[in-house]
């Protein structure tokens, strides 16, 4: 297969990609999205690159969304729906990406589908941003709406932080986005599926101090079993988003029920393979490598 890595070149998941495609026979071309080109020519659309010729491509596995304006976000699914058009193979789908990349998206169809995530208020006044702090508990997360990782995730349980913060965010033009604050001290779950399957579970541990498991947070992961139940909360959230290749993380409320926290479409996995043992990379492209065969591309 001539596959297309989307994903900033020095990127630890885009570099065992690239090995483990190589070592399993085919071709695999790192490419950045500034590194694409749209046009028309003789009524044609046309896709173009200076990396590789998209018309030889048989996937694009997308890793990365990066920060950005709205033309460029908007461009770029514009790009991999385009690509899409022609048949190629695109994990995830820009459907995907579009609802995961978005927390506020995200939240409401995990919600319209009766798939429990906690509450959560997303605005833009200041006003209406301090009112939302109180009835959220005054414990909240405010949470970027594009963000990974849990970068730039800040708990308020002050009312002077909380004024000082949502009138930054304010003034910057952000959107708001609360959510009620659950307990922490158990950490969280990640449940990596693709197409349906479990690949792995992890247990993520706040470290000393901290309320965020990511394991970019220096948060630590152990081998976890999800229930029955976790893993079919799990495999309903990645297909509401549409993500086949999804990171799925899920914590508990006071109560013991179990919700959705965020769906990841382009999930990270070194921890989770380091826990369970398992290639990652070599079992996507294995999976890969059958749908390209199935036929798709058109």
């Amino acid at each position: 297969m001539q596959i297309a890595i989307v994903g900033d070149p020095a990127g630890g998941y885009v570099q065992r990609l690239a090995a483990a495609a190589t070592e399993l026979g085919h071709t695999p071309h790192v490419i950045a999205f500034d590194q694409f080109d749209l046009g028309v020519s003789g009524g044609r659309p046309r896709t173009g690159s200076e990396v590789c010729d998209p018309e030889q491509l048989d996937a694009v596995v997308v890793r990365t969304m990066p920060p950005g304006t709205l033309e460029q976000v908007v461009w770029r699914m514009d790009l991999l729906a385009g690509l899409e058009a022609q048949g190629l193979a695109i994990v995830n789908s820009p459907k995907a990406l579009e609802c995961a990349v978005d927390k506020a998206l995200t939240t409401q169809r995990l919600a319209l589908a009766r798939i429990p995530v906690p509450d959560t208020i997303v605005c833009e006044s200041f006003e209406r941003a301090m009112a939302a702090w109180s009835e959220l508990g005054r414990d909240v997360l405010v949470k970027p709406l594009f963000g990974s990782e849990g970068r730039g995730i800040v708990r308020i349980c002050e009312e002077e932080i909380a004024v000082r913060v949502l009138r930054t965010l304010t003034r910057m033009g952000s959107v708001l986005y609360l959510q009620r604050c659950l307990d922490t001290t158990g950490g969280d779950l990640r449940l990596l599926l693709l197409d349906g399957q479990l690949l792995g579970a992890i247990r993520r541990i706040p470290g000393a101090g901290e309320f965020r498991a990511n394991l970019a947070c220096a948060g630590t992961a152990i081998a976890y079993e999800p229930t029955d139940a976790e893993r079919e909360l799990a495999v309903r959230a990645a297909e509401v988003t549409q993500s086949v290749f999804a990171g799925v993380d899920l914590m508990y409320d006071d109560d013991g029920q179990p919700l959705v926290i965020e769906v990841n479409a382009v999930p990270g996995w070194k921890g989770l393979q380091q826990a369970c043992r398992v290639n990652v990379a070599e079992v996507f492209l294995r999976w890969l490598e059958i749908r390209v065969s199935a036929g798709a591309r058109k």
